[in-house]
């Protein structure tokens, strides 16, 4: 049943001077001036149709009735106020559900979310592998960290973490002894791998564009082994099974693992790139603002990895030298 109550701000005035006995000291409590605290007391005490204080000399003094209603009125300020703490408390402490594809949360993101916990001890991360967008009204997932081209609905707010390109890699054995890949006209000789994952992109086709780009002709883009999933077709091509092109960040690990290497360094940009996603409306979260600035200050150090994991390697065949 719907209950008819005063306003707020004067049940808020009557119980801090209630409490206080003293208007001038409940008008510094709540940051407004005097004149304004008696004004908010008067106006009950008219839809009351009853007298909740008096004066006594300079003191003021509550009246009968102004002291049965203010134990009551002091218990509803607590349970509001216990209300929107269990409101804030749910929305820090249950689980943040991040929407990943698979290959960019077990290449690059997985080693970085204990960086995130520590910040947010009081946050539980779900990370759910998929790809494509989640169905945010429907799904469980907060936010997501999608590769594609960056076309969303209003409702929708994104921000690009970071632009990506294609790079061709292969196992190192590819390139070393007779009839060893060393220029891109040398993959006519070699099995390309395909990664369907990339190309269900129209944006990027791969092995025909990046021909196309680097005008290296005699090769046949349409042969070769071809994989759904990004991960078969980067552990294809670390077993030596033939050359791929694949984003240079996904790559990382297994260049500085020395288990894969870019035989010749042609990238290729995409139009498409890696964006974290949500509902604009959730932007005002705790845990999803939190979450939020956390990935765009982590993406905007992390600049050019490929390039910073090539030096690497180099670095440590100099030494071994």
């Amino acid at each position: 049943m719907a209950h008819k109550l005063p306003p707020l701000n004067a049940l808020r005035a009557f119980e801090a001077a209630g409490r206080l006995l003293s208007f001038s000291r409940a008008a510094e409590e709540l940051h407004v001036t005097r004149a304004a605290v008696s004004q908010q007391v008067a106006l009950l005490e008219e839809q009351l149709g009853t007298r909740l204080f008096r004066r006594k000399g300079r003191a003021l003094e509550i009246t009968d009735a102004g002291r049965a209603c203010l134990p009551k009125i002091q218990q509803g300020f607590d349970l509001l106020a216990s209300g929107v703490e269990l409101a804030v408390s749910e929305d820090v402490r249950g689980p943040l559900v991040v929407s990943c594809s698979p290959t960019l949360a077990s290449r690059w993101l997985v080693s970085r979310l204990d960086d995130f916990s520590r910040l947010m001890p009081e946050t539980d991360v779900r990370l759910e592998a998929q790809y494509g967008l989640p169905d945010f009204r429907n799904d469980e997932a907060d936010v997501a960290v999608h590769f594609g081209p960056m076309e969303f609905t209003e409702e929708l707010h994104h921000d690009p973490l970071f632009d990506v390109s294609i790079v061709p890699l292969c196992s190192p054995k590819l390139c070393r002894g007779k009839g060893a890949l060393r220029e891109p006209a040398d993959l006519a000789r070699f099995r390309l791998l395909h990664d369907g994952a990339l190309e269900q992109d129209p944006d990027d086709p791969g092995w025909a564009s990046w021909l196309e780009r680097f005008a290296i002709e005699g090769v046949d883009a349409s042969r070769g082994m071809r994989f759904s999933h990004t991960m078969h077709a980067l552990e294809a091509a670390a077993d030596g099974q033939g050359v791929l092109l694949a984003i240079d960040r996904l790559a990382v690990p297994d260049v500085l693992a020395g288990r894969l290497v870019v035989p010749f360094d042609l990238r290729q940009p995409l139009e498409s790139g890696y964006a974290l996603v949500t509902l604009r409306e959730w932007l005002a979260r705790r845990k999803v603002a939190a979450f939020r600035d956390w990935l765009l200050s982590v993406a905007a150090q992390d600049v050019d990895p490929l390039t910073t994991a090539l030096e690497s390697t180099r670095t440590r065949g100099r030494k071994g030298d």
